[in-house]
């Protein structure tokens, strides 16, 4: 019997084995970031909130910002017996959902979602899929089963993202 946990904001939750969902609810700005290991069956979720930390706040929640959130999860995950040479990636989130005039400085969410690509690329993670941008906000779900990753729009229908647990996900998407 598996458990079902939500990821608040820079939270990190990670779980072993089957019948496992973590779901990030309300994904705005924020970049829910999914990790998976198939052979043992760890998933790891974090909802980042900012792209880069700052260095007084670092020990309150590592999941909040993307530069250190990436290396904790891959930390708690590896406790739990993954390999990060085996891990697969896939991000959503990233909405703009106001508008500020024309500055990209006030744009969190595409920042967010460019922070993170680089703390996946720097840990070496391939990304597999990615559903980010846009105005609106989502809902993204990973199960522990095979890795599915599910995605909403605020508004939409609930469609898959990727399987993270496929033997053929090996190759990342542009980034």
């Amino acid at each position: 019997m598996g458990v079902q946990l939500t990821v608040g904001m820079g939270e990190i939750q990670v779980v072993r084995g089957a019948g496992n969902v973590l779901t990030a609810l309300g994904l705005g700005s924020c970049i829910g970031v999914c990790l998976y290991d198939p052979l043992v069956r760890v998933a790891g979720m974090v909802h980042v909130v900012l792209p880069q930390s700052q260095a007084d706040k670092i020990g309150e929640l590592p999941g909040k910002f993307a530069d250190t959130a990436i290396p904790a999860t891959v930390q708690r995950m590896v406790e739990m017996g993954a390999s990060a040479s085996r891990l697969k990636a896939a991000i959503a989130g990233g909405a703009q959902l106001f508008q500020f005039g024309t500055s990209s400085t006030l744009d969190v969410g595409a920042r967010n979602a460019e922070a993170v690509v680089a703390a996946l690329r720097q840990a070496g993670i391939p990304l597999l899929a990615k559903d980010v941008g846009g105005s609106v906000g989502r809902t993204l779900r990973l199960l522990s089963d095979n890795g599915l990753v599910v995605v909403r729009t605020i508004g939409g229908a609930e469609r898959e993202l990727a399987t993270l647990g496929s033997i053929l996900a090996s190759s990342g998407v542009a980034a």
